[in-house]
């Protein structure tokens, strides 16, 4: 059972929400600014401060993660193949004895545990006992029997269970007694199973994240839960600094909430974007009106400040269109801390996510941050190849943009422009 889980119905209407929301507003989310360039036409494109201004290097090869969340057992053959082409890798909290495998594969891999930030589960609370291992910070038991303060409340004075997910209860991440707590708990049992770092999930930002059109009292609008989220991670990061351990948070939807990427990002190692620029094989997230940029503009901030980022499109396996895009757009502002990991739509969270031949290509070092070619149509020069995006919306007429030299697409055709309809991407090689 997936403890990194919302149901195909939450999924859907979280990714439904964020697309429209994007399409209605025109200031939500992290500023275009801090993806290095301003997009053509965009408005209001003020960055996270010395973003553009800050070299980020590398980002010719791109590196990956595998969120391995369903506790199903892997062979020693399959670890050590992932551990060896794998940046990042993310087990649940029970899963430890599997580090030792991993390190031996490769011992620069970075292993987290699963922690969530917002909820306790009653599910792992047995004959008044918590799990000795669990997928929160705080064990329900322990809470209900010593701090039930600790347990949010809706208008009518009930605990809030998430909606969807019975046996999931949403915690006071404002309380400072709860606070220290589950870090305390967090730091102890991640360093004794040797975890690099803990993958914080959960770190919301509307206040009806669970239960549509219903926020807890203690929170009514969507600036308080944020100032909770907040001073929680602010008043636990020397914490986690002290103990060694990396942080990173799942942060879906920040574009939709201004500022709220790099004021979470600020006490962290990193964050995850959960649903990235594909919700599904269609679904694809334009520029119009300030939608792509908002979401580059993640990895951006985050390697200009030397931070982590995991970005996640939605689609599935054979779709080559969104891949292509993410793909791309990830290759315009990665440096040597963003990684990617396309999740199929037909796949839960476990298995590891398809490799694709890209993924071993060596583009070479950057020759800078990626530039305007046109409205919306962005391109990145590497030492050997170069990677172009269309951003304008899906039904937008085709571009074509020269290349500087011959070049060789995915299929090994040599080539010297490409021509790429809205919301498409392309990856080319050249010799060097």
């Amino acid at each position: 059972m997936s403890l990194f889980k919302r149901n195909d119905r939450v999924r859907h209407r979280l990714a439904r929400r964020g697309r429209t929301r994007i399409l209605l507003s025109v200031v939500a989310g992290v500023t275009a600014a801090t993806a290095l360039v301003a997009p053509s036409g965009a408005t209001g494109t003020t960055g996270a401060a010395g973003a553009a201004d800050q070299e980020v290097t590398g980002g010719g090869r791109v590196q990956s993660f595998w969120l391995h969340m369903n506790s199903t057992p892997v062979s020693d053959e399959v670890l050590a193949t992932e551990a060896r082409r794998r940046a990042y890798i993310v087990l649940n909290a029970w899963e430890g004895a599997l580090i030792p495998k991993l390190k031996a594969a490769n011992p620069a891999v970075q292993v987290f545990v699963y922690k969530d930030l917002s909820s306790t589960r009653s599910y792992a609370c047995r004959d008044g006992v918590d799990d000795a291992q669990l997928p929160a910070g705080v064990g329900y038991c322990q809470a209900e029997k010593d701090h039930p303060e600790w347990f949010l409340l809706d208008p009518n004075g009930r605990r809030f269970e998430y909606g969807g997910y019975s046996g999931h209860w949403q915690m006071d991440v404002g309380n400072t007694a709860y606070q220290d707590a589950w870090a305390a708990n967090v730091i102890e049992s991640s360093t004794a199973a040797g975890f690099d770092g803990v993958f914080m999930d959960n770190a919301l930002f509307p206040c009806d994240a669970y239960h549509e059109g219903v926020c807890p009292a203690k929170y009514p609008t969507d600036a308080a839960l944020q100032d909770a989220y907040k001073s929680m991670l602010a008043n636990t990061r020397d914490d986690f600094v002290a103990a060694g351990l990396k942080t990173v948070a799942n942060l879906s939807n920040a574009r939709l909430h201004a500022g709220a990427w790099d004021a979470y990002t600020e006490h962290l190692d990193g964050g995850f974007d959960e649903w990235w620029l594909t919700f599904d094989d269609t679904n694809l997230l334009s520029e119009y009106p300030e939608g792509w940029s908002r979401q580059v503009a993640e990895i951006a901030a985050n390697e200009a400040r030397g931070k982590i980022t995991w970005v996640q499109p939605h689609h599935t396996a054979g779709a080559d269109r969104p891949y292509r895009f993410a793909l791309a757009s990830y290759l315009l502002a990665a440096g040597d801390r963003a990684a990617i990991a396309s999740i199929d739509q037909t796949d839960g969270y476990g298995d590891p996510t398809p490799w694709r031949a890209e993924y071993d290509w060596d583009l070479g070092t950057p020759s800078g941050p990626y530039r305007s070619a046109g409205t919306n149509i962005f391109v990145r020069d590497f030492a050997c190849g170069t990677v172009v995006v269309n951003a304008n919306r899906t039904d937008s007429k085709s571009v074509t943009v020269p290349l500087d030299g011959g070049h060789v697409n995915e299929r090994g055709t040599q080539v010297t422009s490409v021509s790429l309809a809205g919301t498409s991407g392309a990856v080319l090689r050249k010799a060097c």
